[in-house]
C-alpha cells in the first residue's frame, strides 16, 4: 500500500509536500535568518523599555482577551448544551457570527460608537473578546455533547441540579475550556488589524512597522522571536490538552441532563444580549454611517477591482487549501503513531501570527526565478492562504475523515478496488458535509485575511482588506463604512450556509 508505485504514497506524500512548502519553510527561514545574524539578535533581544512594554502589551492583551472571552463563552455554550428551547439553532448561528466577521471590521464599528475612549488597550480586549467569545462558547457546548449524560443521571438522584453541574459537568468540561482560553489567549497576541487600528503597540504591528514601514527587515525578524516563543508554547499546550479531542469524530451516545432549566430565560435574555452587543450593534453603526455616503454604486465603484480580487483568490484559495487538507485529513485520522505530536504541529502553525508568516513568506519566495515570479503575482496570495489555513482545515477534515469507518476501505479492498478508487468512491463521498463546510470556513478566513496579505501583496495588487486598512486614513467613514458592510455581508452569506449546513447535519 505504500510502495513507490501505490497512490497512497503519490496522494499523501503530494500533500505532505505542499504542507512542507508553504507552512513549514517559511518559518524554517526565520530561523536560519536568525542563525546567520548571532551578534545582531543577541542584542536585540535585550529587553529595553521600549521591548518591555511591547511584551506587557501583548500579554495583557492575550490574558484579558481570554479570560473576558470565556466569561461570555462558557454560559452561552453551558445554555447551548444543556438548556431546551425553540430556535437553538438560530440562536447558535447568530451567537458564533462575529467570531467569522474581520476583527478589524469590528473594531472600525466600534471606532465610530466611542472615537474619544476606543484607542487603549483595555478597548482592544473588549474588541477582541467579542469576536473570540465563539470559540469558547462552541468548545464549551461540544464538550457537554460528549459527557456520558448517565454521571449526571446519578448525581440528581442524590444532589440539587447545582451541585451536579459545579462537581461533575465543569470539572468534565474544564479541559476543552481550558484549551479554547488558550487559543484565544494565541489569537488574541497574534491579531494585527485590531490594535493596529487602536494604535496599541504590540509585537505584530511592531513587526508590521519594522518590516513595511522602516525596511528594516532584521530588526522584524528579531521581533518575531518573543512572540513566536510565546504562540509556539500556549499553543503546544493547549493542543496537549485537547489529545485526541481535535479530531474526534464520533460523539458518546447518552442522554442530556437538564441541568438548569430554571435558568433558561436568563440564558435566552443573556443570548439575546450579546448578539445585540457583538452583532447587530457594530452593524447597525456600519449601517447608519454607509447610509451618509452619496451613493453606493460611486463608492463601489472605485475598487470593484478589489471585490472581484478578493472574491476570486478566496474561492480559489479555499478550493486548493481543502483539496491538499483532504489528504493531510485523512494521513491524520488513519495514524496511530506520533498522532499527538501532529495535532501539536497543525494548531502551532495556526497560531502563529500572520505578520511572522508574511515575513516568512517574503523572505523565502522574494528572490529571483519561479519563485520571484510567483512573488510578483496574485499567486503570493494564494501561498499566503496555504500557508495560514492548510493546518486548521486539516484538522477539520481529519475528524470528518475519522468519521468513516475504515472497515469501508478494507472492504473495498478485498474487491479488489485501487487506494485512489475507493477513497473518491467511499471515503470522499461520505466527508462531503464536512468538505463543504472546511470550504466555506477557509473562505471565509481567506476573505478576511489582512496581517499576510497586507506584507506579501505584490505593486498594483489588492484585495478587499487592505483596500478597506487603507482607505481609513484617507478616506471618509462612509466609504470606508460601504466596503466593511460589503465584506460583512458576504461573510455573513457564508456564516448562514454553514449554519444550514450544521443543522442539516443534526437533522441527521
Amino acid at each position: 500500500m505504500w510502495g513507490r508505485q501505490s497512490s497512497r504514497t503519490w496522494v499523501l506524500g503530494f500533500a505532505v509536500l505542499v504542507f512542507l512548502v508553504c507552512c513549514v519553510l517559511p518559518l524554517a527561514s526565520l530561523l536560519l535568518e536568525l542563525l546567520n545574524r548571532p551578534a545582531t539578535i543577541a542584542s536585540d533581544l535585550l529587553l529595553d523599555a521600549r521591548r518591555r512594554g511591547l511584551l506587557y502589551n501583548t500579554t495583557v492583551l492575550g490574558l484579558g482577551t481570554a479570560l473576558i472571552a470565556t466569561l461570555i463563552g462558557v454560559p452561552l455554550g453551558v445554555l447551548l448544551g444543556r438548556v431546551a428551547f425553540q430556535g437553538k439553532a438560530l440562536i447558535r448561528i447568530g451567537l458564533a457570527a462575529p467570531a467569522f466577521i474581520p476583527p478589524y471590521v469590528m473594531a472600525l464599528a466600534w471606532v465610530y460608537v466611542a472615537p474619544d475612549r476606543i484607542y487603549s488597550l483595555p478597548a482592544a480586549m473588549l474588541v477582541l473578546s467579542l469576536v473570540f467569545y465563539p470559540l469558547s462558547m462552541l468548545a464549551t457546548e461540544v464538550a457537554l455533547g460528549r459527557i456520558d449524560g448517565r454521571f449526571e443521571e446519578a448525581g440528581l438522584m442524590v444532589t440539587p441540579p447545582r451541585r451536579v453541574l459545579l462537581r461533575i459537568t465543569v470539572p468534565l468540561t474544564a479541559p476543552a475550556v481550558l484549551a479554547a482560553a488558550l487559543l484565544i489567549f494565541v489569537l488574541a497576541v497574534s491579531e494585527f488589524g485590531v490594535p493596529g487600528l487602536l494604535r496599541v503597540r504590540v509585537y505584530t504591528t511592531e513587526v508590521f512597522t519594522a518590516f513595511a514601514a522602516l525596511y528594516d527587515a532584521t530588526r522584524a525578524v528579531v521581533l518575531t522571536v518573543p512572540l513566536l516563543g510565546l504562540c509556539v508554547v500556549v499553543a503546544a499546550i493547549a493542543a496537549a490538552i485537547l489529545g485526541e479531542r481535535l479530531v474526534t469524530g464520533r460523539r458518546t451516545v447518552s442522554t442530556r441532563p437538564l441541568l438548569i432549566e430554571q435558568w433558561r430565560i436568563p440564558g435566552l435574555v443573556l443570548a439575546v444580549l450579546t448578539i445585540g452587543v457583538a452583532l447587530l450593534v457594530p452593524l447597525l453603526v456600519l449601517g447608519s454611517k454607509a447610509a451618509r455616503a452619496e451613493s453606493f454604486a460611486a463608492v463601489l465603484a472605485g475598487s470593484t477591482g478589489a471585490t472581484a480580487n478578493s472574491l476570486t483568490l478566496a474561492a480559489a484559495g479555499a478550493t486548493l487549501v481543502v483539496a491538499i487538507a483532504i489528504g493531510l485529513g485523512y494521513l491524520r485520522a488513519r495514524m496511530s503513531r506520533y498522532a499527538r505530536v501532529a495535532d501539536v504541529v497543525l494548531v502551532v502553525l495556526f497560531a502563529i501570527p500572520s505578520t511572522v508568516v508574511g515575513v516568512g513568506l517574503i523572505g523565502l519566495w522574494n528572490r529571483p526565478g519561479v519563485l520571484g515570479t510567483i512573488y510578483d503575482s496574485n499567486g503570493m496570495f494564494i501561498v499566503a492562504y496555504l500557508a495560514r489555513f492548510l493546518p486548521v482545515a486539516a484538522l477539520m477534515l481529519a475528524a470528518t475523515a475519522r468519521s468513516v469507518p475504515p472497515a469501508h476501505e478494507e472492504a473495498a479492498a478485498v474487491t479488489g478496488a485501487s487506494w485512489l478508487r475507493s477513497v473518491a468512491r467511499i471515503v470522499v463521498p461520505q466527508m462531503r458535509l464536512g468538505l463543504i463546510a472546511a470550504w466555506l470556513v477557509v473562505f471565509v478566513l481567506a476573505f478576511g485575511e489582512l496581517g499576510v496579505s497586507i506584507l506579501v501583496a505584490p505593486p498594483g495588487h489588492a484585495t478587499l482588506p487592505i483596500r478597506i486598512y487603507t482607505m481609513i486614513a484617507n478616506s471618509p467613514s462612509s466609504h470606508v463604512a460601504v466596503f466593511a458592510l460589503l465584506q460583512t455581508a458576504i461573510v455573513l452569506t457564508a456564516v448562514a450556509a454553514l449554519g444550514a449546513i450544521a443543522s442539516f447535519r443534526e437533522v441527521r
